[in-house]
């Protein structure tokens, strides 16, 4: 069940990757056009142009949940290709049509529930998903009698999807007041503590992530699931000056400075002779979470050498978010909370004191850094540079062991236990996610020798190699070898 949730959780990641450019030009229309969401005509090539952008990017962020339907389908089907995607919207215009208030209100014989207003919204998206995926999975090899073989194989799999997917919209009907309310009633008791909800969302958002569960719990904030919305309504300038936002906004205190000086605080705590060795890791990975929000490569860093740290990190993330809000800013990001989000997306007219982060964040920078250090100190922990001598020799073979992709592929392979070993080899943002014969031939310190940041094993069969946002060409690479 676990490995299916980790599945689950990769294949968000493709439509989540849509949001950036949607981000980047309604960005660079807002600063273009700053007065576009007052309404009238846009007068002049300037306010033309900017009004042009916000609404391209509107096209993305309006239409987030149809594209989780084809996303989801897609990241969980066995295989890469546009069936799967084609079950997805099969399934995802079957509930459209079927739950939507018009029809249940045929339906019941009277006004729908109003939970049948909130219909088109991600969690809908995603459960077209796995629908789609899921009879791709089972029926795309289905053979049928001859009279019927037209339809045998991946031509099944639609019919079967619409098939499914009116019992499921039939449950639905029943289940889905209960289950929005129910939310609806979650988002509301976290709304009710202003400040400190947030602060317990961020805590809660960075704990969950060493197990990917995190994306469940982000779609209930950032998206349409309980009416919240807080990063759609922040980008379509639909939501409340002073409230949106501020389920974002706490994070970038500490991915653009918090993180980056635990970092420094790792690399003063590295061992004389092994500061060398670990400078790169560290280094790349503190740039790459201050720039583009990416955090996995720094947090994977110590959050298996360190696991008391990794907590300790995640309740300074809480308390850090809960001030940011109290203060008060207001700031969003269309993909993490990393400088370009930052810049991007202060000129939007949701935007509180956008700016006020970086004043904030220098403070919250020298936190992290005498709390890390402290810490790391006082407890011997074994953060990178600090290892115990097998895990400091694998690193000593990544400094000059990854100077090409392939080689890294290779070396990967070979701490796989070999090409026979592996079942399925896929990849997110930043992880290489595997799934293996036999796990006891899985060489952890073979892996690491390779460059990679960490290894996991969330299930018996499933493996996690860490890279970092270079997880594409390392994968592409390893699947040739396969």
């Amino acid at each position: 069940m676990m490995q299916y949730f980790q599945r689950l959780g990769k294949s968000l990641m493709l439509p989540v990757a849509c949001l950036p450019v949607a981000g980047i030009l309604m960005g660079l229309g807002y600063l273009l056009a700053p007065t576009t969401m007052q309404g009238g005509e846009a007068s002049g090539p300037m306010l033309v142009l900017g009004t042009f952008l916000v609404k391209a990017g509107a096209a993305i962020i309006d239409n987030m949940s149809v594209l989780f339907a084809v996303g989801v389908a897609v990241g969980m089907a066995k295989e890469r290709e546009g069936t799967p995607a084609l079950a997805g919207i099969v399934a995802w215009f079957v509930f459209q049509t079927l739950l939507s208030p018009g029809f249940v209100s045929v339906l019941v014989g009277g006004e729908a529930d109003p939970a049948f207003n909130k219909i088109s919204n991600q969690f809908i998206g995603i459960l077209s998903g796995v629908i789609g995926a899921t009879c791709y999975n089972r029926f795309s090899t289905t053979k049928l009698p001859d009279f019927l073989a037209f339809f045998s194989g991946k031509r099944s799999v639609a019919i079967v999807t619409a098939l499914i997917s009116i019992v499921v919209a039939a449950i639905l009907f029943f289940v889905w007041p209960l289950l929005y309310n129910g939310l609806v009633l979650l988002g509301e008791s976290i709304l009710s503590l202003g400040a400190v909800g947030a602060g317990i969302y961020a805590f809660l958002n960075r704990l969950l992530i060493p197990i990917g569960m995190h994306h469940a719990l982000n779609a209930v904030f950032w998206f349409d699931v309980a009416g919240i919305s807080d990063l759609t309504k922040f980008w379509a300038s639909t939501g409340e000056f002073g409230v949106t936002g501020m389920y974002m906004t706490g994070f970038f205190p500490v991915m653009m400075f918090g993180l980056p000086a635990a970092a420094l605080a790792m690399y003063h705590c590295a061992k004389p002779g092994r500061k060398k060795v670990v400078f790169g890791l560290l280094a790349s990975a503190a740039f790459c979470s201050f720039f583009t929000g990416v955090t996995e490569p720094l947090e994977f860093a110590f959050m298996f050498l360190a696991p008391g740290l990794y907590v300790l990190y995640a309740v300074m993330t809480g308390i850090t978010a809960a001030i940011t809000v109290m203060l008060p800013i207001r700031a969003g990001f269309s993909f993490s909370a990393g400088f370009l989000d930052l810049f991007f997306s202060s000129s939007l007219p949701l935007a509180q004191n956008p700016w006020f982060i970086i004043p904030l964040g220098l403070v919250v920078g020298v936190i992290f850094y005498i709390v890390f250090r402290i810490v790391i100190i006082k407890f011997d922990l074994k953060t990178p540079g600090r290892e115990d001598e097998d895990l400091a020799e694998a690193a000593e073979g990544a400094a000059g062991g990854a100077e090409t992709y392939v080689k890294y592929a290779q070396t990967v392979l070979e701490g796989l236990g070999g090409k026979d070993n592996v079942l399925s080899c896929d990849n997110c943002i930043t992880r290489i996610r595997l799934e293996v014969k036999d796990p006891s031939l899985v060489d952890d310190a073979k892996i690491k020798t390779s460059g990679a940041v960490g290894v996991i094993k969330p299930s018996k069969n499933a493996v996690q190699v860490i890279v970092g946002t270079q997880v594409q060409f390392v994968t592409d690479e390893l699947k040739k070898l396969l």
